[in-house]
């Protein structure tokens, strides 16, 4: 492949998450000529994990994605064979290419970098906007260079970034950080209005199980999907799919989320905690004993629900409930309640104690399994 071959997509991260999800998003939607192109993806990570899954993505033969689970009540078995990533590259190693091909035929970037993905590195400086120097450490700085390689070229070109970190506002996050080391590197302010005014960053909500790898690449993954992504003018989108929704109300997408589904979990955890429950109990057991299930049914209904309802987001939030149900009651899933259980206490205060203070504008709404789980 010559240098100059890019694609209009260039994705960070080699996750398995993002191969079960915004990669088969846009290869299913490639089939129907509804996407921008096909993706190069970038390793951002020395991971040995992450390198083995380059060498497997670098030919663009595809990798299988298997979905397994419950939608609307029915048990789904089926593969998929995702085809839309045409290359991948390390960026140590490819560092000039990936220079090239960005300020000339990128339009969309994708990045799911992991928890750590926005830390800064102290060894990453100005020095490495230089024409040959060697790619920055940090995800932050890499995109920083590219962008200023970019603005250098065309200060009028433009693109859109979708961002897929686990941070609430993550598209504003990341502005924000990559414009912060601008300043910090003493980059003249032209650049700064560049990333501010000229480049869209999306802030969005991705939600997705993908429960183990397919060796040497693919995954495994649940039904349900989503991408919300918070509407804005002049953004253009990697592709068109069913689950990708654009909305001017991405808060409520993330509230149902941490309200009902991570409030879902919480409480089996708080259940299987105060309970003593067996070790390796998984939510789909819980879900199957009667008499747990129907507590957290009559958390959902009697606490949870009403607040929505309060809000004019009834009928939505009954729809996304139903979502849960299906990906609580899961048979292929062994999600462990001891793993949720984790950092119970700091959990339980950041889902559970804002229902509470929601519900306190309900007038009548009692709410006392909620209550009284804060105050052990």
């Amino acid at each position: 492949m010559s240098d100059s071959i890019f694609t209009p997509i260039l994705q960070f991260g080699t996750s398995r998450f993002l191969q079960a999800h915004a990669d088969l998003f846009i290869s299913q939607a490639l089939a129907k000529g509804e996407a921008l192109g096909k993706v190069t993806v970038v390793q951002t990570t020395g991971s040995a994990d992450s390198a083995r899954r380059v060498e497997a993505l670098a030919s663009g033969a595809g990798y299988p994605v298997r979905v397994q689970g419950m939608e609307n009540g029915q048990v789904i078995d089926e593969e998929h064979w995702s085809s839309s990533i045409h290359t991948a590259l390390h960026a140590a190693q490819d560092w000039q290419r990936i220079r090239q091909g960005f300020v000339n035929d990128v339009e969309v970037v994708i990045s799911n970098t992991g928890d750590k993905g926005y830390l800064l590195d102290a060894a990453d400086d100005a020095a490495l906007l230089a024409a040959n120097a060697p790619a920055p450490v940090s995800f932050p700085a890499k995109l920083l260079v590219l962008l200023h390689d970019r603005w250098l070229l065309d200060p009028h070109a433009g693109l859109s970034l979708f961002p897929c970190e686990l941070v609430s506002h993550n598209g504003d996050v990341l502005r924000d950080l990559i414009i912060t080391l601008a300043s910090d590197w003493s980059i003249e302010p032209g650049f700064t209005r560049y990333l501010r005014d000229t480049c869209r960053w999306a802030n969005s909500l991705v939600d997705r199980i993908v429960s183990q790898p397919i060796e040497p690449v693919g995954a495994v993954a649940e039904p349900y999907a989503i991408w919300a992504i918070e509407r804005q003018e002049g953004l253009t989108l990697p592709c068109t799919h069913p689950c990708i929704v654009v909305t001017d109300q991405l808060e409520q997408y993330e509230q149902f989320k941490l309200f009902m589904l991570n409030l879902g979990h919480s409480w089996l955890a708080e259940r299987w905690w105060v309970d003593e429950r067996g070790k390796d109990e998984t939510v789909y057991q819980a879900m199957n004993d009667p008499a747990l299930r129907q507590s957290l049914e009559d958390l959902w209904e009697q606490e949870v629900l009403p607040v929505f309802a309060a809000r004019g987001q009834q009928a939505q939030a009954r729809d996304y409930l139903a979502s849960v149900r299906d990906r609580f009651l899961n048979p292929f899933l062994e999600h462990r309640i001891a793993d949720i259980a984790q950092n119970h206490e700091e959990k339980k205060r950041r889902r559970f104690l804002p229902v509470v203070e929601m519900g306190r504008e309900v007038a009548g709404l009692q709410q006392s399994k909620l209550k009284s789980a804060l105050q052990r």
